[in-house]
């Protein structure tokens, strides 16, 4: 995805070529070439705003060298691309079959029994006398439903 950042100058709609930054203990405002990431202390300009930059009464501005032709992407950029692209076109693992069998699912409203793990006098640690079958697929779950008026229980999910 290719953002394109335009000129901080509120009239102007020009594509940034600069970024401004200041320096406050030096007193100085540097402006150097267009930043990896916009950040919120940083000004991007235009290339006609960078030239007509003055600073404050007893400021210095630091020019920085603007090399102005565009290389493309770097060697860096187009390993970390194809890396990317072999990464999503990997084929996926299918889940283990530990992850596919059906998990017990306790409903911990009504059984006035302790889990094993839990500490004695703990009122929260309870587990209800009917575990409920569940399938896992990944990290999600889907529950069996409890029967109702019409019927069998939908899955749960």
């Amino acid at each position: 995805m290719s953002h394109v950042r335009r000129c901080s100058r509120t009239p102007c709609g020009r594509r940034a070529v600069l970024t401004l930054t200041y320096v406050y203990a030096d007193q100085t405002a540097v402006l150097g070439p267009l930043a990896t990431y916009a950040e919120p202390h940083a000004y991007d300009l235009c290339e006609a705003h960078g030239e007509r930059l003055s600073a404050p009464r007893g400021w210095e501005v630091l020019r920085l060298p603007v090399d102005q032709v565009d290389h493309g992407p770097s060697e860096d950029d187009l390993l970390a691309l194809a890396d990317a692209v072999r990464e999503a076109g990997a084929p996926r693992l299918r889940p283990s079959a530990d992850e596919r069998r059906p998990v017990a699912v306790a409903d911990p409203v009504d059984d006035p029994r302790p889990l094993p793990h839990a500490q004695p006098g703990l009122p929260h640690a309870r587990q209800a006398p009917a575990a409920r079958e569940s399938t896992r697929r990944g990290h999600l779950r889907v529950l069996a439903g409890d029967p109702g008026p019409d019927g069998p229980g939908d899955p749960v999910t």
